[in-house]
Formats: C-alpha cells, sequence, structure tokens
C-alpha cells in the first residue's frame, strides 16, 4: 500500500472490512500494530535523551514544565503533568499541562479549540512564563495551530522549546528547537491517532517526566521517597520502603512516617538521631 510519508497519522489503514471481523481478529489487529510502538520509540531515543539532557538544568536552576496540546494529546500530558506531584512529591506549579479549549476540554471536545494559533501563549499568561521555562507540544499530527502557535511564540520568547509528533517535517517539528519525532505508522482506524499515536505519546511522557524527576534526585535507588501520602496503599508502601531502607520493625517506620510525612523526611530523621547517639 502507497503512504504519504509527510503525514502518516493521516495515512489510510492498512486493514479493511473492519466491521466484519470477529472480535478475535480485531483484537489480534490492535495488539499486532500496538507492539510496534516501542520499536518507533526506540528509534527516536536519541531526540528524548537530547530533549531531556536540556530540560534537566532548567528545571534545577529554577524552570517550570508545561505540556500544551489539544484533544487526546492535551489530555495525556495533563495526565503525565498531574500525576508529577504524587509520584515524586514536587509541587503542582512545577509540571504543568494546558488543553486546548481549558479544563471543560479534558472530557468534552471543545469545537474549533485547536484551530486558533494564539490561545496557547494566552493561556500560558496566566502563569507568568520565564525565559527558564521548558514547553513541550505535543500533537501526533504536528500541524495543530493551538500547538504551533504557543511553541513558535515561547520559543521566541526564550523558554526551551520541544515536541512530540508522530510524523516526521511536521511544522511543529520545525518550530521547536528540540523536536521528538515518534512515527508509527497508520492507525487501524484511518486517523484515529488516540490509538498507536496516544500510547506513542503518553510512553515518552513516561519517558521525559520520570528520567527528569530521576536526574533531579526525587527518587533514591529504585523508590519514590518523596510520594505524596495520600492513601493507605501509599502509607503502608511507604512503610515497607522504611523497613527496607533502615531495617527497622514496621511499627517503628509506621511512626516515623507518620511523623514526618515523607519517605525522605523520615530516613533522614531516622538518621540524623543515629548520629546524635553515637557523637
Amino acid at each position: 500500500m502507497s503512504q504519504n510519508t509527510s503525514s502518516t497519522t493521516e495515512s489510510a489503514s492498512p486493514y479493511r472490512d473492519l466491521e466484519q471481523q470477529s472480535i478475535a481478529t480485531l483484537l489480534q489487529y490492535i495488539n499486532q500494530e500496538d507492539q510496534t510502538v516501542p520499536l518507533a520509540i526506540a528509534r527516536a531515543l536519541p531526540q528524548i535523551e537530547t530533549l531531556i539532557a536540556a530540560i534537566v538544568p532548567r528545571m534545577q536552576a529554577g524552570g517550570r514544565l508545561f505540556y500544551i496540546g489539544a484533544g487526546t494529546s492535551g489530555r495525556l500530558g495533563i495526565v503525565d503533568a498531574s500525576e508529577c506531584p504524587p509520584t515524586f512529591g514536587v509541587p503542582h506549579d512545577r509540571v504543568i499541562g494546558l488543553i486546548a479549549g481549558g479544563d471543560s476540554a479534558i472530557r468534552k471536545a471543545v469545537e474549533f479549540a485547536e484551530d486558533d494559533p494564539t490561545q496557547a501563549w494566552q493561556d500560558l499568561q496566566a502563569y507568568q512564563p520565564q525565559p527558564e521555562d521548558i514547553l513541550i507540544g505535543i500533537a501526533a499530527s504536528g500541524r495543530t495551530p493551538y500547538v504551533i502557535g504557543g511553541v513558535s511564540q515561547a520559543r521566541a520568547f526564550g523558554m526551551l522549546t520541544g515536541c512530540i509528533v508522530c510524523n516526521t517535517g511536521s511544522a511543529l517539528a520545525k518550530a521547536a528547537a528540540l523536536p521528538v519525532e515518534v512515527v508509527v505508522g497508520p492507525e487501524l482506524i484511518s486517523g484515529s491517532t488516540r490509538m498507536k499515536a496516544g500510547t506513542a505519546q503518553k510512553l515518552v511522557l513516561n519517558m521525559i517526566s520520570t528520567v527528569t524527576m530521576i536526574q533531579l534526585g526525587r527518587v533514591v535507588d529504585n523508590k519514590m521517597v518523596d510520594m505524596q501520602l495520600s492513601n493507605h496503599k501509599l502509607i503502608e508502601r511507604g512503610t515497607k520502603m522504611l523497613v527496607e531502607l533502615l531495617q527497622i520493625p514496621t511499627v517503628e517506620a509506621a511512626d516515623l512516617l507518620q511523623k514526618h510525612g515523607s519517605v525522605r523526611a523520615a530516613a533522614k530523621a531516622f538518621e540524623e538521631n543515629n548520629m546524635r547517639q553515637k557523637g
């Protein structure tokens, strides 16, 4: 099948007559296509590494990380941003996701919201953007005006700009200083980029936020020592971490965690107390 390499996300699906296929066959098709996503990301690892290497020193200096997108892409950015505070204990204003159409668009599509090339920069003004901030535009097609406009204006302002796209040579990739292009090919349902393209974007966002937070010291060994203790499951997890880290009984670990509010703070207090006793 011939394929438009400049817009693979809009190319026709190689699968035909889907409505005539069995459930088992459709599941096999989807699974078969999903398996190509990690391979496409593997080819983009050097671009992802370059982007993260530029993000880390800016965040170390106080910069914030913004994601902007429309539709599925915008929602994925918001999901990744919203998970950083509970997972890594960073303030809610360090990683921020914005979606075309505002917060109401998280649940329900806002018609034509993505078509205004000036709106993203206007939306960013509520956060008083600074040159040390970072903006990553997310758009499977790489041609969403909301995202292209926001990235272009942020770059002109002096912010570090990156993007996650699923086509090569897109307008968004040209607008961003550090593009990440993950070309996953046509979707099972032609143009339905919530599928493979969305999966690819989610995986890349996982990489960006996780590796950045590790580099910022928010993980010790393989443990989320700064996670927010917002439910019983996480309190139990934190208690187990302290038992392993400090080799102390569960009851003592639970008391330390309750008193100091995080695994990191509890471990630090325990070690400082031991040093005082030894000294």
